[in-house]
């Protein structure tokens, strides 16, 4: 017994599908696109007519805020909302408390997240034990409790020769790590980005190059070692012209962006607006015009959440004293197809950004609609417009700087291995 997805406009960018057709589901797994494959037994249908069917999104970035700070949301209800967003597979950074850095912490998560029966979660193990940078974390068994990749969050590795280090152990284990770069001195402080915004609202600012020396730093040590490096959350164009260089230099790097990098600067900041408190700091227009630039060229060859949910008493404090982050699940496909109406790039480049290249980067074989492969699939109607508010996002966090933002793009159906997890 099976089902079928029927009259939908399939794109599936990994295998350069695009076109209208039905896609049949058997046993939790994509059984043909088009005709229906040898006695197929049709249990249940699926009207996707107008609509468009393309793999589950897959997210580098999002915090689920389990464990360690159930107040700001949970595994089961934020992927709930992850669903509702069509992503059908996220990355935990490893800064839960406890530390992703023990088989027990990444199984719980693991566990917790199945049980839920939502989405995929794949846990990002530590680089360090507690992230403090001093002591290497055993990536060899969180590989085998279910961290994919490895990582040390936002938590900069002070020592130049522990980072060396724990990149040549990744290296030597084929691991991908993901880095997220700042200069824990040039940043320590600041909250927006410095300039001339910072200076008249007197906040204590982020230079530009606080990310651009440590990407550098670290490029180099990409060079030296040999891994393979995802530099996450990008914010400066001066760094992306240095990933676009080492890549041309054959680097095994990639990168990516948080979805609000491209849309807003440090001048939506200007009257204090503490859901414009995020880190990486927004930037300047032309720092966000060089982001923009680079997901078109597919320099940055994936686009993220960067989910932080928070609790309301975060964002109520003056702006410096406030928790950097956004609530960003339900906002990523969106504020992607808005790139495609400003003529950015082409729908199918666009969704290649939220699904195959970020499978790509972690080595795993979601984010297409091969058949055999396992049905993932987000099904969206690209003329449904909806108004982004507390009542319309799912997830326990409401704070985004895009309330009242009117988007395009809703997601009305999510399949995980086949099952529907979300609909309308």
């Amino acid at each position: 017994m099976g089902s079928v997805i029927r009259g939908g406009h399939i794109i599936d960018p990994a295998n350069r599908l695009d076109r209208i057709a039905d896609l049949y589901i058997e046993h939790g797994r994509i059984a043909a696109i088009g005709e229906a494959p040898e006695d197929f037994r049709e249990e249940t249908v699926i009207d996707a007519g107008g609509q468009i069917v393309c793999p589950g999104l897959v997210d580098l970035q999002a915090r689920l805020r389990e464990p360690g700070e159930k107040h700001k949301g949970s595994i089961a209800g934020e992927t709930a909302a992850a669903a509702a967003a069509g992503i059908t597979t996220l990355c935990c950074p490893p800064d839960t408390r406890p530390v992703i850095d023990t088989p027990a912490v990444a199984e719980q998560i693991c566990h917790r997240a199945t049980a839920a029966g939502k989405t995929n979660v794949l846990p990002i193990g530590a680089l360090t034990q507690g992230l403090q940078g001093e002591q290497l974390a055993s990536m060899q068994a969180l590989h085998g409790a279910g961290c994919v990749v490895m990582g040390n969050a936002r938590h900069a590795i002070r020592s130049t020769l522990v980072q060396r280090r724990a990149l040549e152990y990744a290296a030597t284990l084929g691991l991908t790590v993901f880095i997220t770069a700042e200069d824990p001195w040039l940043g320590a402080d600041g909250c927006v980005h410095e300039g001339p915004v910072s200076t008249r609202l007197g906040l204590p600012g982020i230079p530009e190059c606080a990310e651009v020396i440590a990407v550098g730093r670290d490029l180099m040590l990409v060079e030296q070692t040999g891994v393979r490096a995802h530099f996450g959350q990008l914010s400066t164009a001066r760094a992306v012209a240095m990933i676009a260089e080492a890549r041309t230099k054959g680097l095994p790097v990639s990168a990516d962006v948080s979805a609000h990098q491209l849309y807003l600067t440090e001048m939506d900041a200007s009257d204090y607006n503490s859901f414009c408190h995020v880190r990486p700091p927004l930037r300047s227009q032309r720092d966000r015009d060089g982001l923009r630039e680079a997901v078109a060229s597919g320099v940055i060859s994936a686009i993220c959440s960067d989910h932080q949910p928070h609790d309301r008493d975060a964002k109520l404090a003056p702006f410096a004293a406030t928790e950097p982050g956004i609530s960003a699940l339900e906002t990523l496909l969106p504020l992607t197809l808005r790139l495609v109406d400003e003529g950015l790039m082409e729908l199918n480049e666009a969704l290649a950004r939220l699904t195959s290249e970020p499978a790509r980067i972690l080595g795993s074989d979601r984010g297409q609609l091969t058949v055999g492969a396992v049905a993932d699939i987000c099904i969206f109607d690209p003329q449904q417009h909806w108004t982004v508010s507390e009542e319309t996002l799912i997830s326990a966090g409401k704070n985004t700087p895009f309330l009242g933002w009117e988007l395009r793009g809703r997601v009305t159906r999510t399949l995980l291995g086949g099952r529907t997890v979300y609909k309308i």
